[in-house]
């Protein structure tokens, strides 16, 4: 798909990107509005980890946009309840009339040793990522289904939720695994109406990852992975949904799910002994 491609398919066209003052987000904003669709930048201005509001972040994504000829409406309304979520997706009605695109990109980070994990941390990151993703696009699918005419919901995942372990991101890992559920049941529910749901689960260099990346001298531009979303946010995707999207130094993949047929039983049903016998041929389905 080229870039005229897109700027037909998305001229006219809303979209609501969360979190996107800075790094991915403002990517995926820039990106979207190229394309010609009016763009409404959603951020509150916060650090990594949730605290502080500051709506520069937003007002200058959408400077940026103008200046490029574009169309754009910065909203400073947190994600990760349902109010705000209703509130975020009623602006964009009363600005444009319509939402066809959703970005749920916004996202926070805490790190701490599970035994020592804060009880307000852990529902603070599963808010926003998790309570967020969900309030955001239950408030944008109805606006979608309502308007008739289909609509593109791209949540945001991370490979911490997917296959990487890192210690002290029990809360970043919950909740980024549990959107990679939510994308597909989303794109189930979506289907009668025309409704795609995918994820995509980036590798760039932003704020957030700075101190995962350190070291690592590779180009993780943001800017890199804008053109995915703008794809998936396109009439070109249609057919796809209900996807998880790896997009890692200039690579894309599916993310491999279902299981293997898996081992059957010498007799009738399994022994805690025949299982501990034949533990090695188990684990070898996870290759399979």
């Amino acid at each position: 798909m080229s870039l005229s491609d897109a700027t037909r398919a998305l001229a006219g066209r809303v979209a609501v990107v969360t979190g996107a003052g800075r790094g991915l987000g403002r990517a995926y904003a820039l990106a979207l509005a190229a394309a010609g669709a009016h763009v409404v930048v959603n951020d509150v201005g916060c650090d990594v980890s949730g605290s502080g509001r500051d709506a520069a972040p937003a007002a200058g994504v959408v400077a940026e946009i103008a200046a490029a000829g574009g169309i754009a409406l910065a909203n400073t309304d947190p994600v990760g309840t349902i109010a705000s979520a209703d509130a975020l997706v009623r602006a964009t009605l009363d600005a444009f009339g319509r939402v066809d695109v959703l970005v749920n990109n916004a996202g926070i980070s805490v790190s701490h040793p599970l035994p020592d994990f804060p009880a307000d941390d852990w529902e603070r990151v599963l808010r926003v990522n998790l309570s967020g993703t969900f309030a955001c696009a239950r408030a944008a699918f109805a606006a979608m289904r309502a308007g008739g005419g289909g609509g593109r919901i791209v949540n945001v995942t991370s490979g911490a939720g997917l296959d990487a372990a890192y210690p002290g991101t029990a809360a970043y890992a919950a909740a980024k695994g549990g959107v990679a559920s939510l994308t597909r049941v989303i794109a189930a529910e979506g289907a009668p109406y025309g409704i795609t749901c995918n994820a995509v689960a980036p590798l760039a260099r932003t704020r957030m990852s700075a101190a995962f990346l350190a070291g690592d001298d590779a180009d993780l531009d943001p800017d890199a992975v804008a053109p995915l979303v703008v794809f998936l946010a396109s009439d070109a995707a249609g057919a796809v949904s209900g996807e998880v999207f790896r997009c890692r130094r200039g690579r894309i993949a599916l993310e491999r799910r279902g299981s293997a047929a898996g081992v059957a039983p010498a007799g009738a049903r399994w022994t805690v002994d025949e299982i501990a016998r034949r533990l090695a041929e188990i684990l070898a389905t996870r290759d399979a």
